[in-house]
């Protein structure tokens, strides 16, 4: 393969948008006696510098008067690369976009994509290929990308290193954990100085110094997922998961990389409450998304859990005939729109974690009749939700997929849960010289799998909810048919006791995890402690949180996942959960400091009310909260779900006190919250 150093080319046509109009934008001339290009954000709140010297291409970002991101490396280098780099800018273009979008459902309906691009042209010495950075910068971050198009159409490339750096300026502490472990991202977070981090995953949270930024990847398309490891003091690196021949990225002809994306604000919130992921993402390819609604499921899946019934065959197979229509029937009852059924395939019986290539996503097990039950639930008004769990076996998944998705298509169903359980790093595939290898679960070969399993789904009109996923980089813009994701440690831990996920877990994902996407939590327990006495085997929340996680964790897809059995023990607090919808008119983070607690407010889409969720780590709380949110013209009733007298994770989670009282937007509420507990509260309008 020839030998090329990447450094930024020649540059496209860029646009101006005007209240969602596309206009010719105007190109700055090219500047060849200038090494140093910059672009403010467009309340001139940040301010990103490209440059170039003889020892490479970088960028630096300054906050207002302080500097935020000092000297950080930019390029990408080619396998057969030599050490040259990019040493001077030829020519920078601008543009500038000011449009509002809007999402067929999500976490806010109404978005506005605000920011002023820059684009740089870099060269180098004779041998290094000329490349784009393209920075577009907003008030609340920022995101660039290499556009490398001096490529034939068919040449291939291979990315042996990507230099894109981060060096912080500030003391920070970091919430991560690491990245490339055996059970991909299920790990709990935890803060430590910024210098002791190793190799993490993103998003990538710091704080420190009155500030808090995150660091994360936007429009992950055919590359590979970015990890960050530490390089020097406050700097980390990008780390691309690699293939299992060593090379990073593979690629033909021109391409461009996923964006790189710095999210900042002075609280918390405000990294919550950013929407430049969505908004550095392509707008969607679909034109009909009609067959998929934001919608709350049951499903069996939780007693699994509990030992209670199992996936493979057998006198107690959960996903028989009769234990489904029981589910069904409970559905209809209670007018939630889904049942997911696990377990309804062949291919359950023996380790199928190690045998995933003995799935079949189309021959139901003998005691699960799938046309019949899927008109049965019809005929009750509600749909089944498929379930592909591929222990990780992606070949035999991309074998069976058109047959399965049509097969689903034919009987209704329009939304498919799927499954990747495996070791990370043991993804099998096929090479080239027709031996196994193996895989990492976020490498590009995966991001390509998932890929092709959202276009197929869409051919077929299904929504995808992907469990053990490659992380959410906002690619539900694009592809809407990809609802939601899990990505991280779920309500399923805690259920297995090794241990469960402690309080502080719920008020980290907020400004985390979730700062990715939608995440399909699984909330709504209640029976916490399902015949435990150590806490650490059991739900560690009080009652009321399990109701808030409705609103503090965004998902159009939420499953109230207990057993249909315990519902109707505490229909009182059930109640909640069938009030609360999926889908947003708008999101506001009212409160919150990463790994202590949160409060987030959303006002639902095509109706008056309010709903609010606030969740405290072990240690109780009270947290004045304003209602200015409300509508000033509006009167509302609040219906409260608090922690009872004596609530507390550890020694009595069940209290739980329901009231009502009137408020308006002029009035303030102290939200008082125990050890492990929460809040949830309904403000229905009255007028």
């Amino acid at each position: 393969m020839k030998s090329w150093i990447i450094a930024l080319g020649a540059a496209s046509a860029l646009t101006v948008m005007a209240g969602g109009q596309a206009l010719a934008a105007p190109a700055k001339p090219n500047r060849a006696d200038s090494n140093r290009e910059c672009v403010d954000s467009p309340g001139h709140v940040l301010t990103i510098c490209v440059a170039a010297d003889a020892k490479g291409a970088f960028y630096e970002v300054s906050r207002g008067k302080r500097k935020v991101i000092a000297r950080s490396a930019l390029g990408l280098v080619l396998k057969g690369d030599g050490p040259a780099r990019a040493d001077h800018i030829t020519g920078a273009a601008r543009a500038t976009a000011d449009a509002t979008w809007e999402q067929p459902w999500g976490e806010q309906h109404f978005i506005r994509d605000h920011h002023n691009e820059l684009r740089v042209h870099l060269a180098g010495a004779k041998g290094v290929r000329p490349y784009d950075v393209v920075v577009r910068a907003f008030d609340d971050g920022f995101g660039f990308r290499y556009d490398v198009r001096a490529i034939g159409s068919k040449t291939p490339i291979v990315i042996t290193n990507e230099l894109t750096e981060f060096r912080f300026v500030g003391h920070y502490d970091a919430w991560w954990y690491a990245a490339r472990e055996k059970e991909r991202d299920e790990y709990l977070y935890h803060r430590s100085p910024l210098n002791d981090v190793g190799l993490a995953e993103t998003p990538f949270t710091i704080q420190g110094d009155g500030l808090y930024l995150s660091v994360h990847e936007a429009a992950l398309v055919d590359y590979s997922s970015m990890n960050l490891r530490r390089v020097a003091d406050n700097a980390v690196k990008a780390d691309l998961m690699p293939w299992s021949d060593g090379a990073l990225v593979k690629r033909t002809g021109p391409f461009v990389t996923p964006w790189r994306t710095v999210t900042i604000g002075d609280h918390a919130g405000a990294l919550a409450d950013s929407r430049i992921i969505l908004n550095l993402n392509e707008p969607s390819k679909l034109k009909d998304v009609s067959y998929f609604k934001p919608n709350k499921y049951i499903g069996i899946w939780w007693e699994m859990h509990l030992n209670r019934s199992t996936w493979g065959s057998g006198p107690t197979h959960g996903a028989n005939n009769a234990n489904v229509r029981k589910y069904i029937d409970f559905a209809a009852k209670y007018h939630f729109s889904g049942v997911l059924v696990e377990g309804w395939n062949t291919g359950w019986d023996g380790d199928w974690t190690a045998n995933g290539d003995r799935f079949n996503f189309t021959q139901s097990a003998p005691d699960f009749d799938l046309p019949a039950l899927a008109k049965y639930a019809q005929s009750k008004g509600v749909n089944l939700i498929g379930h592909n769990e591929t222990g990780g076996a992606a070949e035999n998944y991309d074998n069976q997929l058109d047959a399965a998705m049509s097969l689903y298509e034919a009987n209704g169903i329009h939304a498919v849960k799927t499954g990747y359980v495996k070791p990370n790093g043991t993804i099998i595939r096929t090479g080239e010289d027709g031996k196994p290898q193996s895989e990492w679960f976020a490498g590009q070969y995966m991001v390509r799998h998932h890929a092709h399993v959202g276009q197929v789904a869409a051919a077929h009109r299904i929504a995808v909810d992907a469990h053990e996923p490659v992380k959410d980089t906002g690619l539900r813009r694009t592809w809407p048919n990809l609802v939601s994701r899990e990505g991280a440690r779920g309500q399923e831990f805690n259920a297995w006791g090794r241990p469960t996920n402690p309080p502080e877990h719920l008020s980290i994902l907020p400004f985390t995890r979730l700062l990715g996407g939608p995440m399909d939590f699984t909330p709504g327990i209640f029976d916490l402690t399902f015949g435990h006495t150590k806490v650490e085997e059991r739900v560690q929340s009080t009652l009321a949180v399990q109701l808030a996680e409705y609103v503090v964790i965004y998902s159009p897809v939420q499953m109230a996942a207990d057993l249909p059995e315990n519902y109707e023990a505490k229909r009182d607090a059930f109640q909640f959960i069938l009030d609360v919808p999926t889908d947003w008119e708008t999101s506001k983070t009212l409160a919150g400091e990463i790994g202590d607690y949160v409060v987030v407010a959303r006002k639902q889409r095509g109706g008056a009310d309010w709903f609010l969720g606030a969740i405290t780590d072990e240690h109780a709380r009270s947290v004045p909260i304003s209602l200015s949110f409300l509508d000033p013209k509006k009167h509302y009733e609040a219906q409260i779900y608090r922690d009872g007298p004596g609530a507390d994770y550890l020694t009595n989670p069940y209290p739980l006190v329901i009231e009502k009282r009137f408020v308006t937007a002029r009035d303030k509420l102290t939200l008082d919250l125990a050890p492990g507990g929460g809040q949830a509260i309904r403000f229905k309008a009255l007028d």
